[in-house]
């Protein structure tokens, strides 16, 4: 009786490497592709979508480790991306003399030392029955002290807040280089990632989607509604970025210079990565994902495991927000939307391949390419059509433009469910090899 697991395919060790075919044509079509959006839509348009896809791979490679090499669906990227996007804004805006040439920031400082020993006295409530205490009366205790030193937190601040507001409109940022809010923003996002996992990843896969998609939007709602800290719908802009900008060198050669420090740090997260999947940490990972049982016989720890692989997925995450904040020159919390920053990621390696870092960073340059080309040229085909129906005496709609917008849900829609029916694990499957 054969106990092996579907996913393994006993291959012969001594095989060659076979030549790759399939990825030498895709990607060769990519690069057709973008030369074809270069030649329609001219230089500085095209490299700005190119570094926007860049941006995205970071996301995509993010969201590949936790899906591919871990089976853990997060249906939240939108939130730690937005943390990341809030770190960039923090670190590199300029530091608001209002706001720290007052004594406000003492008082916001002492309000959050309270809320932090109000964390620490509840967590020391909730472990009183280690000292005898029945569970039932520890429980009722720390929930209702946690409500009531909430009550008293969240009044002391929103007095702190409202002066805040009133009178240097908000914090303002550091002042530092951008690239100190990504790493801050990566470490904000797998932070909140660790919060995530150490509660939800024992539980059943849809409890860590369910978890992820509500904090996702906890992050958004607390961001849009901190005025005092983001300005909220008024958005801060412009935010600094790290190599020279349009001003100094113009739209195409700054966008591109953007271009190759995105391109480095994805070389760089490749690398990594490549090296993390081809180890033994990489083949427990995928030992947890095929086959949990097992892995927990041979003395794994599955929970800590898939910690450490939710964890560094959200940190990816939260880099690739900065990043995409920065170049955007624009700190939006309304801008960051589950369509545009959740499914769009989720698409990106659903095309490329699950667990598949090369097919990740194709499927994230070519779904990018489709969701902006899909708007330009389904107006292009709606004002064909209506000139040929004036014509006819057909009464056409005036708001084409919005139409055409539209146009790009229906074709990733499409897309996603052509890749489903014909290629279910993707253009680039990951590539499993087993000895046997």
């Amino acid at each position: 009786m054969n106990n092996r697991h579907p996913s393994y395919t006993p291959v012969d060790s001594t095989v060659t490497r076979r030549f790759p075919v399939r990825e030498v044509v895709l990607f060769a079509a990519l690069l057709v592709a973008v030369l074809g959006v270069y030649a329609i839509m001219g230089a500085a348009y095209s490299t700005r979508m190119l570094v926007e896809a860049a941006c995205y791979a970071i996301l995509a490679l993010g969201l590949t480790i936790q899906w591919g090499y871990a089976g853990q669906f997060n249906a939240g990227v939108m939130g730690f991306v937005a943390l990341g996007g809030f770190c960039a804004m923090l670190f590199s805006v300029p530091v608001n003399d209002a706001f720290w040439g007052t004594e406000l920031p003492g008082e916001l400082g002492r309000v959050l030392l309270y809320g932090l020993a109000a964390i620490v006295l509840v967590i020391g409530v909730s472990k009183l029955d280690r000292f005898g205490m029945p569970k039932l009366l520890r429980t009722v205790l720390a929930v209702a002290l946690a409500v009531v030193l909430y009550l008293v937190v969240i009044s002391m601040l929103r007095e702190v807040t409202s002066e805040i507001q009133s009178r240097a409109g908000f914090v303002g940022g550091f002042g530092l280089p951008p690239w100190t809010g990504w790493i801050v923003g990566g470490a904000l996002a797998g932070g909140v990632g660790y919060f995530i996992g150490h509660i939800c990843l024992g539980l059943r896969s849809d409890y860590l989607a369910i978890a992820t998609l509500g904090i996702a939007e906890i992050i958004k709602a607390f961001l849009k509604n901190s005025d005092w800290l983001t300005r909220g719908t008024a958005t801060v802009s412009p935010l600094p970025w790290p190599t020279p900008g349009p001003s100094a060198l113009g739209f195409t050669l700054s966008r591109a210079i953007y271009l190759s420090l995105t391109a480095v740090i994805i070389a760089v997260i490749f690398f990594l990565l490549h090296r993390a999947y081809h180890a033994p940490w990489g083949r427990m990972i995928r030992a947890i994902r095929d086959n949990e049982v097992s892995a927990a016989a041979m003395g794994k720890d599955i929970n800590k495991r898939r910690l450490e692989i939710f964890v560094l997925g959200c940190i990816l995450m939260g880099l690739g927000g900065g990043v995409l904040g920065t170049f955007n020159s624009l700190f939006d919390p309304q801008g960051y939307l589950p369509l545009n920053h959740t499914f769009l990621v989720l698409v990106m390696v659903i095309l490329g391949g699950p667990g598949n870092n090369l097919g990740t960073l194709f499927g994230a340059v070519a779904v990018y390419i489709i969701w902006i080309m899909s708007e330009p040229l389904a107006l292009f085909i709606m004002q064909l059509v209506a000139s040929l129906g004036e014509g006819a005496g057909w009464q056409m709609p005036t708001n084409l433009e919005s139409r055409a917008l539209q146009a790009r849900v229906l074709v990733i829609g499409m897309l996603i469910t052509i890749v489903l029916r014909f290629a279910p694990r993707g253009l680039l499957p990951e590539n499993i090899k087993s000895h046997g």
